[in-house]
This record gives C-alpha cells, structure tokens and sequence, in this order.
C-alpha cells in the first residue's frame, strides 16, 4: 500500500491531484450545492432545517459522512474504470489525451454557462426516506446524477485520470476529488451556523467561483490540446527523478 501511494505521488500527479482537490472544492461552492446545503442536511440527518441549528454533532456527523462516503464510492469506481481505458488504449494516448483536452475546454465553457442544452439538471428527484440510513444511498444519487456544475468538474478529473492510464491512479484523483467536495459538507454539518454565512457569501460571489472553475477547467484543456501538459509533466517527472538522485 505505502509503495503503490509512493508510486502514484510522482511526475503528472503532482500536478493532477491539486487540480482535483481544487475541482471539488469548486464544486461544493458552486450554485449547484452551496445554496441547497440545508436541504442536502436536513436530507441526509433526517431533521427539519430549522432543527439542523441545534442538531447534536454526532447525528450530524454520521447522517453527513455516510453521504459523503455514498457519492465517493461512485466516483473512486468512476475513476477507476476511466484509468484502466486509459490504461487499455496507452498505444493511443497521445491521440486521446488531445480529444480529451478539446473535451475538457468545452465542459469548462458548460461550466461558465455556454451550451444551454447541458444546463439541465439530470437527477433523481424522488428520494428515499430521509434520515442517516438512507445518507449512503442519497448518496450514491448525488453521485449518479449530472448538474452542469458538478459534471464538468468531475469530467475534467476523469480525463486526468484517463490520461494517467492507471486505475490507481484514477482511484486517488476521485478521492482527492471526493474530499474537496465532501471535506465542505462534513464541516458545515459540525459547524452549520458559521457555515451560513458562507453560503450567503457565496451567493454574493456565485459569478466569481464559476469564473474560476471554468476558467480552470479551460486551461487544463488548452494544456492537454496542445501538448503543454505532457512536455510540463514530463520535465516534472525528471526534476522529480534528478531530486531523488541527489538526496
């Protein structure tokens, strides 16, 4: 395990998994997720918005973990599958990672708001009953659906992790992803009153966050279109190998 973790944190990784984290944070505080968290709360706890204040910390951290733990597990699998396509079609990789980039600019464009027809929401609204035993399933539906700020950013890590060619890999960059989404849910759920002036905050700056995740998401294309990203990786991979070397 530790040699595997050892192996995965070297070269493109070091690049791809701040990129992952950053996209899920980007995600929680998107208008997709920040301003529906008292409903994802009361949801995933089981208790009526106005009773989430004085909720006790400890059904709010298992109803919030559970649910965390449903969509993480959809996603790692995600990644999975992706890294081993990318894995099964290394001959092409080149090829592939230019299609994917092109890709990854267009789902950053969805993300400002281009392309109405991938506006749409694509989710189960009829949800089970609500409360801590239905979280890992609510879960689960969280991870399954499409809104057009979630999907473009977990799209982007599932290109990385295409790119990676490594189920491993692609594992670890959706669990990067999944704490940068989660992490926020988890301390919202143990501090839900200061968390509220972070959601009004954000409704203030939902313009600002889109622009940054979709100019973000843009970029990693254009890097993966032109090639960049794999001359940066590569140079990355040798600092990396010259580093150890020397130490």
């Amino acid at each position: 395990m530790g040699q595997w973790f050892a192996d995965s944190m070297t070269g493109s990784m070091l690049v791809a998994l701040p990129i992952a984290v950053l996209a899920g944070a980007i995600s929680f505080f998107s208008p997709c997720v920040v301003p529906l968290l008292p409903g994802y709360l009361s949801y995933v706890t089981g208790l009526s918005a106005a009773e989430l204040d004085s909720a006790k910390r400890g059904r709010m951290l298992a109803g919030t973990a559970l649910f965390v733990a449903g969509f993480s597990a959809v996603f790692i699998l995600t990644g999975v599958v992706f890294g081993k396509a990318g894995d099964l079609l290394i001959d092409h990789q080149t090829a592939i990672t230019r299609v994917l980039g092109g890709l990854t600019v267009v789902l950053g464009v969805v993300f400002l708001g281009g392309f109405g027809f991938m506006q749409k929401d694509l989710r189960v609204h009829r949800v089970p009953a609500v409360g801590i035993a239905a979280a890992p399933l609510l879960g689960v539906l969280f991870g399954f659906g499409w809104t057009p700020c979630i999907g473009p950013t977990l799209g982007t890590v599932m290109t990385l992790a295409t790119t990676e060619g490594s189920s491993g890999r692609g594992a670890l960059l959706a669990l990067v992803f999944s704490l940068g989404l989660g992490i926020p849910f988890i301390v919202a759920a143990l501090a839900f009153r200061r968390m509220l002036s972070a959601v009004t905050w954000v409704r203030k700056h939902q313009l600002l966050v889109i622009r940054i995740g979709g100019v973000l998401m843009i970029a990693v294309g254009l890097l993966l279109l032109t090639g960049v990203w794999d001359s940066m990786t590569a140079e990355l991979r040798q600092w990396v190998a010259n580093f150890g070397s020397a130490v």
